[in-house]
């Protein structure tokens, strides 16, 4: 099978955008306590180089290293598990597949959540699970390359672990057309066809003020948006965080005995602004949430009592 390339995205997109804030968080200082400290870093790759296995930090004061086998324990309480991802670092795919694998011997009833597939297509993911077709056919019949784009292997080890052990895998993403009419036209440009794709708008939530600003900087920062206005920039951000939210819950209610573990990037998870926060609203305060990031920056902060995440997930080095 032909393995897709990254797309070159020149003008300011939603996906800029998070490139551009994963850049940008290893230089930003906020007051409060740094993620990881340089000094725990310092003081365990060198034992994690020898043994082979990831270091493993859970967000506290101060911050405290964790076996993995202990994340794991921690995690098997939580109905809903965030995976935050570099979308083209290979070491965060093969993260995100270890935990995975370890929280299905755990607890076998899980359910997989995909940033990378877009919510109409929800019916190609279930004909490959169900074993109808074939990586081929799910690749052409969801649009992969053209609406995703990184490369299949990426993803393709956890769909086959999802199918060999029949674990349920939810597209999750808001179809390309809609958020792209929304950043460039705002969502009272949407018609009714693209309305039934998103929340009701009384359901998008545009009101947190830390989120907007980090989107804010991202995007006065941008040397060439292509014309883009911030409004409906951050409106088709919010649209995009509060439908993988309602697609969540939506799950969650159908089938609550499953864990849903989410594989987004970075920038959706960090500080629970972009989907966690959208989930807890829905599903109210009895909602167990877990926020991993996978190889984040170590120089990460707090944003004023918020962590990053609860744990972060540091990969051993090759």
């Amino acid at each position: 099978m032909r393995r897709s390339r990254a797309i070159a995205r020149p003008r300011f997109t939603l996906k800029t955008a998070r490139t551009h804030l994963t850049r940008r968080w290893q230089r930003w200082r906020r007051t409060g306590l740094a993620w990881v400290s340089l000094v725990i870093l310092a003081t365990t790759l060198a034992c994690q180089t020898a043994q082979g296995e990831p270091l493993v930090v859970e967000a506290g004061d101060p911050p405290r290293q964790l076996a993995p086998a202990s994340l794991i324990e921690q995690l098997r309480a939580a109905n809903v598990v965030y995976l935050g991802e570099q979308h083209d670092r290979v070491a965060d795919h093969e993260a995100q597949l270890e935990i995975v694998q370890a929280l299905h011997a755990a607890n076998p009833q899980l359910a997989i959540a995909l940033e990378m597939f877009q919510h109409p297509f929800q019916a190609a993911l279930d004909r490959y699970l169900a074993g109808e077709s074939d990586e081929a056919a799910l690749l052409a019949e969801s649009e992969y390359e053209q609406r995703w784009g990184f490369p299949w292997e990426f993803y393709a080890p956890l769909l086959r672990f999802a199918k060999a052990n029949q674990i349920p895998v939810i597209a999750l993403n808001t179809p390309t057309e809609v958020t792209r009419q929304i950043s460039g036209q705002g969502l009272a440009s949407l018609d009714a066809a693209a309305r039934q794709q998103i929340p009701p708008l009384d359901e998008i939530d545009t009101g947190n003020a830390n989120y907007r600003r980090l989107l804010e900087t991202a995007f006065s920062a941008h040397a060439a948006h292509g014309g883009l206005e911030f409004e409906n920039f951050f409106a088709a951000q919010v649209t995009w965080d509060e439908t993988m939210a309602m697609n969540i819950a939506a799950f969650h209610r159908a089938q609550p005995q499953r864990q849903v573990i989410v594989i987004a990037g970075r920038g959706h998870v960090i500080y629970g602004y972009g989907i966690p926060d959208r989930v807890a609203r829905r599903l109210g305060p009895d909602l167990v949430q877990k926020t991993i990031l996978l190889n984040p920056p170590a120089a990460i902060n707090a944003d004023g009592e918020r962590s990053p995440s609860d744990f972060a997930w540091f990969s051993a080095p090759e």
